[in-house]
């Protein structure tokens, strides 16, 4: 398989269809935005087993380096 190289693009609403045609005349593999969100959204555990002092406790050592 060939080296893929991921890329964001910024595209005009004007000219998604065209590159929408590009990319199925390409045989290229486009994922938006919003797509990859919700993809990473539902790999994410469920049922985490942590309190909310256990919580706070992360956003503070993150937030303040404590």
């Amino acid at each position: 398989m060939e080296a893929v190289l991921d890329v964001r693009l910024n595209i005009p609403k004007s000219e998604v269809r065209f590159f929408r045609e590009l990319v199925a005349k390409m045989g290229w593999m486009v994922e938006m935005k919003e797509s990859a969100l919700q993809k990473y959204i539902a790999s994410r555990p469920k049922n985490v087993k942590l309190s909310d002092e256990e919580i706070l406790s992360e956003v503070y050592a993150v937030r303040y380096g404590k």
